[in-house]
């Protein structure tokens, strides 16, 4: 089966076909419309693509037309382009990576799993700039002598200072501090909101749901799991996880346990191997149930 490589890009898109053998059998460069009808006119074939930003959606349209799309890392195509990094050259180092037998491609993303992805984004940004709201209020109080503790948690204490009538703030200021509480408020609730998603999105997956029985496991984390770790026959860490989650939480209790008990001994504290071989002087002595460093007597 031939493999066309394609270099993404917003506009105008680069491609790159060649044969069983290798040999080069076009190069096109064609815009968003013209790649879509140019495609739709093509034989099932192979389109490999880097793994980037649209990739994605790359991946389900090519599959609706017929053929077989496949993501490969940025990483692993930057070793095959032959001369100076263009448009041309990635479309050409995309299907030398994708002839590897030996190639792992990225697994493609469902449009639920980048839904769920781009409210985690949303979620860090909102973050993000509600921290940036908040130094930048604690830094303009910090210039009349007023100092609260970092974290979101001491942000009560400077809305009283702002709203203290007897604070030596100018009103210039307070009404500015007053803006940057109002924009921080907007901020905790849309936070918020995204939480209430989140928690409803976790419940709504089967996976989440299992991994929530694992003690430390929250709805936040279970769904991050279920979103951006890779399917079962990809990396093993979800599978992993599915294996964790479907023992139950008491199996896994157990085997932390187990793990802990592995570490306990009984008697007195052994010495350190690193400070014994640094302070050869150094002993130590086990019988008060401690360490005790004590210096040997020299020989006259």
């Amino acid at each position: 089966m031939q493999k066309v490589g394609v270099d993404l890009a917003k506009n105008v898109f680069q491609l790159h076909e060649a044969a069983a053998d290798g040999s080069v059998v076009f190069r096109k460069k064609l815009s968003r419309l013209q790649f879509c009808k140019f495609m739709a006119s093509q034989s099932a074939c192979v389109v490999a693509m880097e793994a980037c930003g649209s990739s994605h959606y790359w991946v389900r349209q090519m599959a609706r037309l017929g053929h077989e799309p496949r993501l490969i890392a940025p990483a692993y195509v930057k070793a095959f382009v032959k001369r100076q990094k263009n448009d041309v050259a990635d479309a050409e180092a995309i299907v030398e990576a994708a002839q590897r037998p030996t190639m792992r491609f990225v697994e493609p993303k469902t449009k639920e799993q980048q839904s769920r992805a781009i409210v985690f984004r949303t979620r860090e940004q909102f973050v993000n700039q509600r921290t940036e709201l908040v130094n930048a209020l604690r830094a303009q109080l910090y210039e009349f002598g007023y100092v609260a503790p970092q974290g979101i948690g001491h942000l009560p204490r400077l809305a009283e200072i702002v709203e203290d009538e007897s604070a030596d703030l100018p009103d210039l200021v307070r009404d500015i501090c007053s803006a940057l509480l109002d924009q921080i408020d907007q901020f905790s609730s849309r936070l918020a909101a995204l939480k209430k998603t989140m928690d409803t999105l976790s419940k709504q997956a089967a996976t989440s749901r299992r991994l929530q029985a694992m003690p430390g496991v929250g709805p936040i984390a279970a769904l991050a799991i279920e979103t951006f770790a890779p399917r079962d026959g990809g990396f093993q860490v979800r599978s992993r996880f599915r294996r964790l989650a479907r023992a139950g939480p008491s199996a896994e209790l157990e085997r932390r346990q187990a793990t802990i008990r592995e570490g306990i001994e009984d008697g007195p504290a052994r010495y350190s191997a690193v400070a014994h071989h640094r302070r050869p002087w150094l002993w130590f002595d086990g019988r008060l149930g401690g360490a005790r460093p004590t210096v040997p007597s020299l020989p006259a």
